[in-house]
Parts: C-alpha cells; structure tokens; sequence
C-alpha cells in the first residue's frame, strides 16, 4: 500500500521521477548505497521523530547523526525516534521505506543541510527495496520541508 501510496504523490507533485525497484533490499543505508551504487552519504534517510507532542520527519544524508545540541536549538526539546509501529502508522510505510512522500497522514518535513552536500539523493519511495533519485532543494519542495542544521559533520564521505 505505501509504495502505491507514493506513485501516487509522485505522479501529481513530479511526474518525471522514477520510481527505482531493487531486487534486494535496500532497508538501511549499506544496503541501499549498495544497491545503488553510492556512497553512504548519498542515501536520503527519513527519520521519524517527537519532540514534545509535534511529530515530524527529518529527511537527512545517510551517514549523519542527529546532534542534540542543534535538535534541541531547533526544535525546542531533545528528539525522540518513534518505535516502529509508531512509525509505520504515521507515515505509513514501514521501516526501511519510511520517506516525505505519499504519507498516511499530513507531517511536518524537515531536511537537513547535510543534504546539500550532493547534488542527487537517494530517499526511499515507501517499500524496503525502493527509492528514487532527486535533487535535495527538489525534494523540499515538493514535500514542502523547511531546511534546518541538527546534524553532525559526516566528515569524509563528500564526493
């Protein structure tokens, strides 16, 4: 259901784009870079997170980690990843597939500087083994996500 879910969003907000189905999984950052042949970096992780009572989507490089300092100056409190159940019944897609697009349920998006650092990334497309390849400010725009900095230098995996 997400996948189609997705098709749908993207055939409406950006009809040139692809939907890319691995034959493999490509549910956590090695693997999709694998299957897609980039770098880690290049991999456009979604995660699902609370702060307070707000739930949101942060949509970051795959080899980032969320600094608490910066969450906390942006968004008010410490974040908190939601359980996997949590997850798939906001978003619904399930973990693996989770992305800004075709969502369950309308949610704030962000996206994260570190994004920037690529020209093309690679976030899932609802389904553990798809995702799509998109410019990071077009994906803002049509997920309509506000571009925030909560997360660490990476460091080292730049093209």
């Amino acid at each position: 259901m997400s996948l189609s879910s997705v098709r749908e969003h993207l055939s409406a907000a950006a009809p040139d784009l692809v939907i890319i189905e691995t034959e493999n999984s490509s549910a956590t950052v090695e693997l999709a870079a694998q299957a897609h042949r980039v770098l880690p970096g290049q991999i456009a992780k979604t995660l699902s997170l609370q702060v307070r009572d707000k739930i949101f989507l942060l949509v970051a490089r795959g080899d980032a980690r969320l600094d608490n300092k910066k969450t906390k100056a942006a968004f008010g409190a410490k974040a908190r990843m939601l359980s996997r159940e949590e997850a798939e019944t906001m978003t619904g897609h399930p973990v693996g597939g989770v992305c800004p697009f075709g969502l369950a349920q309308p949610l704030p998006v962000y996206c994260d500087v570190s994004l920037k650092d690529f020209d093309i990334v690679i976030p899932a497309a609802g389904a553990t083994n798809a995702a799509v390849r998109i410019a990071p400010d077009r994906m803002a725009d049509i997920t309509n996500a506000e571009w925030v900095d909560v997360c660490q230098s990476p460091g080292g995996n730049t093209p």
